[in-house]
């Protein structure tokens, strides 16, 4: 596969006298290079970047790309309502999400039976309305449930929502009523601006 920027004013991205330039070949597949992950799209909008910087510096440059999922891509911990549990999990278990186990080059790790290692981490902070960190966990040092996810109810609880412990986990097959914000504990954290605004990982690493 080739990977590659083009513009209509500079055609394909490169340094005036064409030492530098953003194209990739990649030979994709698990016998070859593996696949063209996320680190991959990252580490190629930087090349394109230091070109620009480099070379054209007096223009301001607008990268695009598509909805494909390697762009869409965010911090494994990222904030996703979406397979949170509604109440503190049992004893002895405990609610995180579920990555990909990645080798010190960054590439994924195959177990014996051909598929991807995974591994379970704690999901990231949220923010309160006043943009201070809230913890999605308890604290390790806590007498009734250390460690321990909170459970979506307590989530809100803490937020400044009432009656939670009366709201379901979500609609039957998520048909939540529309225009409604306040029918499920799922769709009510969906809502929420720390969910709503989380970024791919592509957003801040061309900003920055």
């Amino acid at each position: 596969m080739v990977a590659d920027f083009v513009s209509a004013d500079y055609g394909w991205l490169k340094s005036p006298d064409g030492k530098q330039q953003a194209r990739v070949v990649f030979k994709a597949g698990k016998a070859c290079q593996g696949y063209f992950t996320n680190d991959d799209i990252l580490n190629h909008a930087s090349v394109a970047m230091d070109i620009l910087k480099t070379h054209y510096p007096d223009e301001d440059h607008v990268l695009l790309f598509d909805n494909a999922t390697t762009h869409l891509k965010q911090a494994d911990d990222a904030l996703s309502a979406q397979k949170m549990p509604r109440n503190v999990p049992k004893d002895n278990k405990n609610w995180g999400v579920e990555v990909n186990v990645t080798g010190e080059n960054g590439k994924p790790v195959y177990g014996a039976d051909g598929k991807v290692l995974k591994k379970t981490v704690k999901m990231g902070d949220g923010r309160f309305a006043d943009g201070s960190p809230q913890s999605l966990y308890f604290p390790d040092d806590d007498e009734k449930h250390p460690g321990k996810f909170k459970g979506m109810a307590n989530i809100l609880a803490e937020q400044g929502f009432a009656h939670t412990s009366r709201i379901q986990a979500e609609c039957p097959k998520f048909g939540c009523a529309k225009g409604v914000t306040n029918c499920c504990c799922r769709h009510m954290l969906f809502n929420q601006p720390d969910f709503v605004g989380v970024e791919s990982l592509l957003e801040p690493h061309c900003k920055a």
